[in-house]
C-alpha cells in the first residue's frame, strides 16, 4: 500500500555561510558589514589593517556578504566595483574554499548522526526528510540546530513544511538562526503574499513574465487559472507555476545523486590575451586541470568527456569537446585531452585573442574509485592528436 503519512520536509539554509566562517577567524568584524569575494583581495593578517571594498580594483564579484552589508544592497553575484558604490567601507576579504568546504562536511554530518536522510543541495544547503523521526518537530530542529552549531560555530534556518518547495521558501523567512514551520493550512496567509519570485524557480525572466500579466504575488499566480498559465508557459511548466503557488510539490527527498559532470572554471581578473598572456594563461590552464583532477578523486569518478569552455572579451561564449576511448582522471591527462580541445577553438578576430573566462569540464562519468593514480599518462587511453601544423589563429596552452 502506498505511504499517505504527511510528510514533514526541512530544509536547512546556513546563514550567510562564506562569511560567516570568515568572521570564525575574525570575530572583531562582527556586526559589521564585510564582503568576500575578488581574486585579488588582500589577505589580512591577524591585528593588521582590514581592506576597504572601496579600495579594490578589478572585475570580482562578490562571493557572499554579511547581513549587515546586505542591508546596504551588496549581494552575491554583484561586481565589486559597483558593490564599492554602495559600501564603500564595507571589509572585504577573499574566498577560502577549502574552509568552506570543510565546514560543510562538518555540519552535514553532523545533520546526518541524527537525521539520516538528506538531499545535498549545495555547499550550504540540505533538505531532510524528518517523516519517519517520532520526534516532536521544534525539539528535533533544536536538536539539529544545536549539533550544527557545536560541529561549526555557525548558525542556519530551517524551513520544515509538507514538501521541498515550501521547505525552501521557510528556511528564507526568519533568518538568521530562525526556525519557520509551515502546514498546508498556513498556505493562504504566510506563503500567498509573498512575491512569486521567492518560489524556488521563478527566475527574473519568468517573473517578468508573470508582471505582465499583473501577478506579482504567490497569491495572484495561484487565484490565475491554470489554463491561462498553460497558454502562455506551456503545458510543463505552466502546470508547474500553478501547483507550486498552491503549494503542491511531490518532488521526494533524494538522498543520493549521481553527478552528470564536475568542472572548474575562473574568470580572469583583466582580459588575458592568447599570445602576449600565453604563460599566465598555461599555468592557469594547468591549475584548472589540477584542481579538476583533485575533485574527481575526491568524489571517486573518472570520465570520458573532456571539453573546456572560453568566454572572450564581447561575452561571446565557445565550448569544444572530446571523448576518449576509456575514462581518464588524472590531471596531466586532463591536460592532453583539453588542450586538445583548444586546438579546435578558432581565435580569429581581435575580441577572440583575450579570454575572459577560461574551464574545463569532465563528463560521461564513470567509478573512479577503485583507479590506480598513474606517473605518466597513458597515450593508449587518450585520443590520438592531430599531428598536422594548427591553422593560423589556433592555440593550445
Amino acid at each position: 500500500m502506498p505511504d499517505t503519512r504527511p510528510r514533514r520536509i526541512a530544509h536547512l539554509d546556513m546563514d550567510a555561510f562564506f562569511a560567516s566562517v570568515e568572521l570564525l577567524s575574525y570575530p572583531q568584524l562582527r556586526g559589521t558589514p564585510v564582503v568576500v569575494g575578488g581574486a585579488k583581495a588582500i589577505v589580512p593578517d591577524h591585528g593588521a589593517r582590514f581592506a576597504r571594498l572601496k579600495e579594490y580594483s578589478g572585475r570580482g564579484v562578490v562571493t557572499t556578504s554579511t547581513y549587515e552589508a546586505r542591508a546596504l544592497g551588496v549581494f552575491s553575484g554583484m561586481g565589486l566595483m559597483h558593490s564599492a558604490r554602495l559600501a564603500p567601507d564595507a571589509i572585504l576579504l577573499p574566498a577560502r574554499f577549502d574552509a568552506y568546504r570543510d565546514a560543510s562536511r562538518k555540519f552535514k554530518a553532523a545533520v546526518a548522526d541524527i537525521a539520516p536522510l538528506i538531499e545535498d543541495r549545495g555547499i550550504d544547503e540540505i533538505y531532510i526528510d524528518l517523516t519517519d523521526i517520532p520526534e516532536a518537530t521544534h525539539p528535533l530542529i533544536e536538536r539539529i540546530k544545536t549539533a550544527v552549531f557545536a560541529a561549526t560555530g555557525l548558525t542556519c534556518s530551517v524551513g520544515i513544511a509538507p514538501n521541498k518547495l515550501l521547505a525552501k521558501i521557510c528556511s528564507d523567512l526568519n533568518k538568521p538562526n530562525g526556525i519557520t514551520v509551515l502546514t498546508a493550512a498556513d498556505i493562504p496567509t504566510r506563503i500567498w503574499p509573498l512575491p512569486a519570485s521567492k518560489i524556488n524557480g521563478i527566475g527574473k525572466k519568468t517573473a517578468e513574465r508573470l508582471q505582465h500579466l499583473h501577478i506579482s504575488t504567490i497569491g495572484e499566480l495561484a487565484q490565475t487559472p491554470a489554463d491561462l498559465l498553460i497558454r502562455r508557459f506551456g503545458p510543463h511548466i505552466g502546470v508547474w507555476l500553478h501547483n507550486a503557488a498552491n503549494g503542491i510539490d511531490e518532488h521526494p527527498v533524494i538522498t543520493w545523486r549521481a553527478p552528470k559532470s564536475i568542472s572548474r572554471e575562473t574568470t580572469f581578473e583583466r582580459d588575458l590575451h592568447v599570445r602576449h598572456d600565453r604563460a599566465e594563461l598555461s599555468q592557469q590552464f594547468t591549475a584548472l586541470c589540477e584542481r579538476l583532477a583533485q575533485d574527481l578523486a575526491r568524489k571517486g569518478y573518472m570520465g570520458r568527456s573532456i571539453g573546456v569552455k572560453l568566454r572572450f572579451a564581447d561575452f561571446r561564449l565557445l565550448t569544444r569537446e572530446i571523448t576518449c576511448p576509456q575514462p581518464i582522471c588524472q590531471a596531466a591527462d586532463l591536460r592532453r585531452v583539453a588542450s586538445q580541445c583548444l586546438k579546435r577553438i578558432p581565435f580569429d578576430t581581435a575580441a577572440h585573442q583575450r579570454i575572459r573566462l577560461l574551464g574545463v569540464r569532465c563528463g560521461s562519468l564513470a567509478d573512479g574509485s577503485h583507479s590506480a593514480p598513474s606517473e605518466e599518462p597513458d597515450a593508449a587511453r587518450l585520443p590520438t592528436s592531430n599531428t598536422t601544423t594548427p591553422q593560423q589563429g589556433e592555440l593550445a596552452f
